[in-house]
């Protein structure tokens, strides 16, 4: 058997009506992967599985209904429930130009001359763009996560590289 992650994928919120349907707050970019009907979800750090019946749109936010969950009664008492998705190690996005944080996280960042200057320790997701969290050696350091100042990744060697950018990894003399 393939090694598999846990990947969180949203969090159980609020019933919504009387059949145990309920929303979710989404914690996935591919919400029609992870909740297609059949798919089975698990509570984070226990063995209790939930089955996607079926999902919809409502008021900018998606409704599921679980074969697990039966009624409002059951829909309350699961509610902020962390949901995880044990997927495969080496799964990828469907688009070529996309990374899943684990890929980018451990990741060595080099600069267009070889140097490693440091190390990727964790990926920031803001409203604006998503940052890149550098561990160096002056000390942690975010990079916004665009192709012009990341023009290079490969996964596969476990590495990225860094544009010449002054400012982007040291101070800039004022």
């Amino acid at each position: 058997m393939a090694d598999t992650v846990e990947v969180v994928v949203g969090v159980i919120g609020r019933p919504h009506g009387v059949h145990g349907e309920v929303a979710v707050e989404l914690r996935t970019d591919e919400p029609g992967r992870r909740f297609a009907p059949g798919q089975q979800l698990r509570a984070e750090d226990t063995s209790r599985f939930f089955t996607v019946l079926s999902t919809r749109n409502h008021a900018g936010g998606l409704l599921v209904r679980f074969d697990e969950v039966a009624d409002r009664t059951t829909a309350d008492s699961v509610r902020g429930t962390l949901l995880v998705a044990d997927v495969d190690a080496d799964e990828r996005p469907a688009h070529a130009e996309e990374f899943y944080d684990r890929q980018l996280i451990g990741l060595v960042a080099r600069t267009a001359d070889e140097t490693v200057v440091g190390r990727v320790i964790s990926v920031l997701h803001l409203p604006q763009q998503d940052l890149l969290e550098l561990d160096t050696s002056p000390g942690s350091r975010l990079i916004p996560f665009v192709e012009a100042l990341i023009p290079e990744i490969d996964i596969e060697r476990g590495w990225l590289r860094i544009a010449d950018v002054p400012g982007l990894l040291d101070d800039e003399e004022g």
